[in-house]
């Protein structure tokens, strides 16, 4: 008896040994981030805006944090459907997602199953003017062709948008209010979204210039209206929403968000790779492509104030649907 008791006593400088090399490896582990590939969800599928600025910034990202970054699309409701996999992954800044204005907008509209407080931005990446786009061959030439043919027979337009509860939605029950009413028609597909309209199964797109750019430069869509209170530089004699008589212009915006309960260490280290990402030559090139806002970028702290002043903003314009 006396000799085990003497023998445990012998291990004891041994395990408090282990301890406190255990708790240096965590506490080194933890200040070593990325320890590992970092994966990017995209809550839509692929070859969309938001797919386009995760393959992008990915590509930027991954030699300055020395780690691979790959993408995984996810799409369905909206974005909830990817967003909701983001805050079932572990609080470690390993697991990011693109956030986009059409799936904040749920917040406002919907009964997503998180809440804002779930989720933490890193950075906003891009800002830019929503359109609605018709065929180039399009009997509609004008803004006030498509308003006049709203007006006489409601419904009957077709308008293909990204889903219900987006910015989109927002927009086209905005106009509805003002008497112009038409038949929302949802395509979580940007594809098919596309498609849509140059197949003739919807008369008009809701859309971001930057992301039907190979359709505009191929003259296969054009157009007709710009939502904001100024033109776009881009296309000078397309009208903006505010000078035609409607104060609707909630700017399309993509960031990046991690789990809401994130070590601050982690979100200030991706807040700053995202700031050299926006300031290379190459981001600055994507973004001109994508017609965006040159100011586009924010870090952390400002995307967060960014993000909260739009839900409350998307709130006030919000009404029960019933959808």
């Amino acid at each position: 008896m006396r000799s085990k008791l003497k023998c445990s006593r012998c291990w004891l400088p041994f395990v408090s040994a282990v301890s406190v090399l255990l708790v240096g490896f965590t506490a080194l582990a933890q200040d070593r981030y990325p320890t590992r590939a970092i994966e990017f969800i995209v809550p839509f599928g692929p070859g969309g805006g938001a797919d386009q600025l995760a393959r992008q910034s990915g590509k930027l990202l991954e030699p300055m944090l020395k780690v691979s970054i790959p993408v995984l699309n996810v799409p369905g409701a909206t974005g909830a459907t990817g967003i909701s996999k983001l805050v079932g992954s572990a609080p470690d800044g390993h697991t990011m997602a693109i956030y986009i204005a059409d799936t904040h907008a749920l917040l406002a509209t919907s009964n997503p199953p998180y809440t804002i407080d779930d989720i933490t931005p890193v950075a906003r990446m891009i800002s830019a003017p929503s359109f609605l786009f018709v065929k180039q061959d399009s009997p509609i030439k004008n803004w006030k062709d498509f308003e006049k043919a709203a007006k006489e027979k409601p419904g009957a337009l077709r308008v293909a948008t990204v889903g219900y509860g987006s910015v989109d939605d927002m927009t086209l029950t905005f106009l509805e209010s003002k008497g112009i009413k038409v038949n929302q028609v949802p395509y979580p597909k940007p594809s098919e979204r596309y498609v849509s309209v140059l197949g003739d199964h919807v008369e008009a797109l809701y859309e971001q210039a930057g992301d039907v750019a190979s359709f505009l430069k191929n003259k296969q869509m054009r157009p007709i209206i710009v939502f904001g209170d100024k033109r776009s530089s881009e296309f000078p004699d397309v009208p903006a929403s505010k000078e035609v008589g409607f104060d609707i212009g909630l700017p399309q915006f993509r960031s990046v968000v991690v789990h809401g309960k994130t070590d601050p260490k982690v979100i200030k280290a991706l807040s700053d790779a995202f700031a050299k990402v926006a300031a290379t030559p190459e981001y600055k090139k994507f973004l001109k492509e994508q017609m965006a806002a040159e100011d586009s970028h924010m870090p952390a702290d400002a995307a967060a104030k960014f993000m909260r002043g739009e839900l409350e903003t998307m709130k006030k314009l919000a009404k029960p649907k019933g959808k």
